[in-house]
Order: structure tokens, then sequence, then C-alpha cells
């Protein structure tokens, strides 16, 4: 059995180019490619690659996330955030994988979604459950 193009619907990417300004919200459920300079959050249901010219300043969240240029707000990705070489993030980060190229600039918290859960979490539920 034939599967039709339409079903790889998120094969395809919507481009921002250099030079474009959008102010307000950018959703999409397909991948995303950002060149250009965003004032607003940006939501992303698939997969969102932020070129080297790249400008964001608001939340960002897709379900993968590669960071080239600069961002500052929260970014939130589902499985994988990227920061590569060149890339400048201020702002806390939510994601299940992280990685920092060397000569990526980050100024905020790390968080890795799962099953982690932070050392005085820890210690304070095992004081309560020593009291008892």
């Amino acid at each position: 059995m034939a599967l039709k193009r339409e079903n790889y619907t998120n094969e395809d990417v919507s481009i921002l180019s250099n030079g474009v300004k959008i102010e307000g919200k950018i959703t999409s459920d397909g991948n995303v490619r950002i060149d250009g300079k965003v004032v607003g959050d940006v939501i992303i249901n698939g997969n969102l690659t932020l070129g080297e010219g790249s400008e964001v300043k608001g939340e960002v969240k897709a379900k993968s996330l590669i960071v080239s240029g600069r961002v500052e707000g929260t970014i939130s990705a589902d499985e994988k955030l990227t920061l590569e070489a060149r890339s400048y993030v201020k702002g806390d980060i939510v994601t299940k994988v992280l990685v920092i190229e060397e000569g990526a600039k980050f100024d905020g918290k790390s968080s890795m979604s799962g099953n982690y859960t932070p050392p005085s979490t820890v210690s304070n539920e095992a004081k309560k459950q020593q009291s008892v």
C-alpha cells in the first residue's frame, strides 16, 4: 500500500527570512526556521531552527530546537535543545536533552525534565519521612 505525500506535511518547513520582523505570537503544527526577528512567543509543535541572524524576545516552545541566534526568554523543548557555538540565550531552559557547543553563551537556569528531582527536594522529603 503506497502512502500519499499529504501524510508527510511535517517534512515541510516554514521559513521566516532574514530582514523580516514580526511582533506577536507565532504558532505552527509543522517545522519552522526563523532567520529574522520576533518580538513575542514562538510555539511550534514540530522542530524549530533559529538561524545565526535570528533574534527572539519571548517564550520559545518546540518539540526539538536548534539555536544559532539570540533568544531572550524561556525556552522549552519537549525532546532536545541544541545551543550552537554562536548562540546567545538569556533565560531559563527546560528540556530532556541539552547540548551546548563550545562558544555558546547561556545566562539562566536549566532543568532536565523527566524523573529528575533536585537534591534539596530529596533532602526535604527525606527529612519529612524521618520525622514521622
